[in-house]
């Protein structure tokens, strides 16, 4: 029934293993692929993974760093291989104890460990207790509940409801009757009212005579035109008005109304200052810092100051409760027992257990979840965070809220550093050489900043001293041709085509609009290819991940030119809503496409990134999602915003509370 199963050690040495009758196959195959995907991806939260036909199951012994994986076909529904596994790593522990508690690999490679009887027997009696159980039979209709009940159970009496409608009609005759009893109430709001008012005209404390001599004095100085003296009152607080919003100052966008004045322009359409037209001259703010070589790396502005206070009072919290914890049992042990309670709280004295661990994962769940990661993504590395530490040791003067971050912070790193090193000017000077372009194309929703973040990579590139080749294959969107034509002339403009023996550097390839966005993307790197241009920036239009028609367009871009690197452009904005984009994403392009291993998505490039502060959950979603490395991070509006990923950066400012 089982394929096969191994034991093995984090470290890659192989102590027992077991193949069933027939397998001719190696599990070599099958176990490196979940090593890869699952253990090194911190994707162990859940315990199974599929391996073309096979099915594995694995368990984590992490007191002495170890691996039980068993394999079996997909097809088969084996109930008895959870108890299983955990059957096997026990009777593995329990009788190879001494030899496990042995450090280092050459203690390993020494050791013999015959485990084939116990295997046998321990798989013998699982698939036994799996037959003996067998399907549990439907039961009879005699054996049901339904059958106790009888005829007059179920049929509904009128009496009750009888009773509760004159219920309902005394409760409102009550309701209906109570107000008829209140015009006491509305006499003393009336005299109440009238004492206010007689209050308000200053006739406080005067007698009746006096107030109709009053009123007549008021009414004959009317009849004369005379001002009518108006009771004193208490001067109302005079309200300031809001301010205004304050006018943003842009360093870009000029400071006097002088330059935008072209009444003094001649009939040519040129100012009488000068000749030289405004594409041709560069912008004195457009003058921008150097970007060549590698990217810098996206950091943030952390003081030592603040992450020393979060840990001391980390360290505060923790002593509270040690003290808290040992203070109920001074009376019972004395001072010794109380310093030896506060001292087993913090030694590594036993091994993590899930309810140990449950309410710190509570809460750092919600933390990531607080800064933008995905609730799915967020549970899911919990998970994996609980499976890794479950039964390890604690160190030395350590609590679990430390042990469990820590964990934490570390799978965070793994899963933004990179599998592959994606290294673009590397792969450009490769591509030179063997005379060809080299292609990047860009996907997305809309609006994330597809365009603009081409243009900042297309500045990076000439920096390095590539030509560029802009396709604009966004034939649906109103304004995308005329966008792309106007960062080029910028472009061009920073670095003026004399400076390069008279050729424009980067030039745009555009076919206009309403054509095959694919059929556009093949003449413009045939033509690359012609011109001895270095790269292609393929531009398509935004969609969202269930507009079929379009996911099927993008495809088929993607399938028929085959580029070298495939990009996806995601705001930092998103939350749960970037699961749902990439997934759909990376299937639409499996679905379309015509090959056995279609292209998925190569990497991500990550969009105002400067609009978010500490909330940076976005790029480990995107990141965990797809498995493919942050390429870009876009840090602002210019074409020197563009930075690469420092995970540790990222993950400090993630775990920042």
């Amino acid at each position: 029934m089982l394929d096969f199963f191994t034991i093995f050690s984090k470290g890659g040495i192989v102590l027992w293993c077991f193949q069933g009758t027939g397998v001719t196959e190696s599990f070599t195959g099958p176990v490196n692929a979940l090593i890869r995907s699952v253990i090194l991806q911190e994707r162990s939260g859940n315990n199974s993974y599929s391996h073309d036909a096979l099915s594995l199951k694995y368990k984590l012994d992490n007191e002495f760093e170890l691996v039980f994986v068993v394999g079996f076909q997909k097809i088969l529904t084996l109930t008895y291989v959870d108890k299983f596994i955990d059957d096997v790593q026990l009777h593995f522990r329990d009788r190879y104890k001494n030899e496990l508690e042995q450090k280092g690999a050459l203690a390993l490679l020494n050791s013999h460990f015959a485990f084939e009887d116990d295997f046998k027997m321990l798989l013998r009696e699982a698939e036994e207790s799996s037959k003996a159980r067998g399907p549990t039979s439907m039961r009879s209709f005699n054996a049901s509940l339904k059958s106790q009940k009888t005829v007059k159970s179920m049929i509904e009496t009128k009496g009750g409801d009888k009773g509760k409608e004159q219920g309902g009609k005394k409760n409102k005759n009550a309701k209906k009757e109570a107000p008829a009893a209140e015009p006491v109430k509305g006499e003393k709001a009336k005299a109440s009212t009238s004492a206010q008012k007689t209050e308000e005209n200053g006739n406080q404390g005067l007698t009746q005579e006096e107030i109709i001599q009053k009123k007549r004095e008021e009414f004959i100085r009317k009849r004369m035109g005379a001002p009518v003296e108006k009771p004193s009152k208490s001067p109302k607080p005079v309200k300031e008005k809001p301010k205004g919003k304050e006018k943003r100052v842009w360093t870009l966008g000029g400071s006097s109304t002088k330059e935008l004045d072209y009444s003094q322009s001649n009939g040519n359409g040129a100012h009488a200052a000068g000749d030289q037209g405004l594409d041709a001259q560069a912008d004195p703010g457009m003058q921008l810092s150097s970007m060549k070589g590698d990217l810098l790396a996206v950091d943030y502005e952390s003081s030592e100051g603040e992450e020393e206070e979060e840990e001391e009072e980390e360290e505060d919290a923790v002593e509270r409760v040690v003290v808290a914890d040992t203070s109920k049992k001074i009376p019972k042990k004395g001072a010794f027992g109380g310093m030896f309670g506060m001292l087993k709280g913090l030694v590594g004295s036993k091994s993590l257990s899930q309810e140990d661990m449950e309410p710190v994962l509570d809460k750092m769940r919600d933390h990531l979840i607080a800064k933008n990661v995905a609730a799915e993504i967020a549970s899911q590395l919990c998970d994996s965070v609980a499976k890794k530490l479950e039964g390890k040791v604690m160190g030395t003067f350590t609590t679990v809220a430390s042990t469990v971050k820590g964990a934490l912070q570390d799978s965070l790193v793994q899963i933004l550093q990179p599998k592959r090193r994606v290294d673009i000017l590397r792969d450009v000077l490769e591509a030179r050489s063997q005379r060809r372009p080299f292609v990047i194309t860009f996907c997305g929703v809309n609006g994330v900043g597809k365009s603009t973040n081409l243009a900042k990579i297309s500045f990076w590139l000439i920096e390095n001293g590539f030509t560029v080749l802009i396709a604009a294959c966004d034939t649906f969107r109103a304004g995308a041709v005329e966008q792309l034509r106007t960062h080029q002339r910028r472009l061009n403009s920073l670095h003026p085509p004399q400076d390069h023996g008279g050729r424009p550097i980067v030039q745009l390839y555009e076919k206009g609009y309403g054509k095959d966005a694919a059929g556009i993307a093949m003449e413009a790197i045939a033509y690359a290819r012609n011109q001895a241009f270095d790269v292609v920036l393929v531009d398509t239009a935004g969609r969202m991940q269930d507009n079929t028609p379009l996911m099927t367009a993008l495809a088929k871009l993607i399938a028929v030119n085959m580029p070298d690197l495939v990009l996806f452009v995601g705001e930092a904005l998103v939350g749960n809503e970037a699961v749902d984009q990439l997934v759909k994403f990376n299937q639409a392009l499996a679905d379309h496409s015509m090959s056995d291993k279609p292209r998925l998505i190569d990497g991500i490039v990550l969009t105002k990134f400067d609009t978010i502060d500490d909330k940076v959950g976005a790029a480990i979603s995107m990141t965990y999602i797809t498995g493919q490395p942050i390429v870009f991070v876009g840090t602002g509006q210019t074409y020197n915003d563009l930075r690469s990923l420092n995970a540790r950066a990222v993950v400090g400012a993630l775990m920042k509370a």
